[in-house]
């Protein structure tokens, strides 16, 4: 197991659902601590592992950078995450499904935003 790629991967999971790293760890029972043990190169317990990926929506397998991307996925790597965030993973939707409700989640913003951008400018 390379410690590096397993802190990466855990960062990067906690960025998309807007979480800091320690404070998931707390929140999924593994211990605010957790990162910082991993960094002085302690191994952890398979059952930290599984319950750390289970707070992050993804398989150890994934976690801990074992298993690649699926072939053939033309979104960017960040919006298959996010999408699988989104909707507390992705297991049960097919692309097709994934792709609309991505579509509608991004006009949605476009909408809020334009709408706050108007707010401000009546305000001010």
């Amino acid at each position: 197991m390379d410690n590096a790629i397993f802190v990466q991967n855990i960062k990067v999971r906690c960025k998309i659902l807007g979480k800091p790293p320690t404070a998931a760890c707390k929140d999924a029972g593994v211990g605010a601590s957790f990162i910082s043990d991993l960094n002085r190169g302690q191994t952890p317990s398979v059952a930290k592992v599984q319950m750390l990926a289970d707070y992050l929506g993804c398989t150890t397998s994934e976690l801990l950078g074992e298993s690649p991307a699926p072939a053939g996925d033309s979104a960017p790597a960040s919006d298959q995450q996010l999408k699988a965030a989104f909707w507390g993973g992705d297991k049960d939707l097919s692309q097709e499904d994934l792709d609309a409700m991505w579509a509608d989640v991004k006009n949605f913003a476009a909408f809020v935003a334009e709408k706050k951008k108007r707010e401000k400018q009546q305000d001010g």
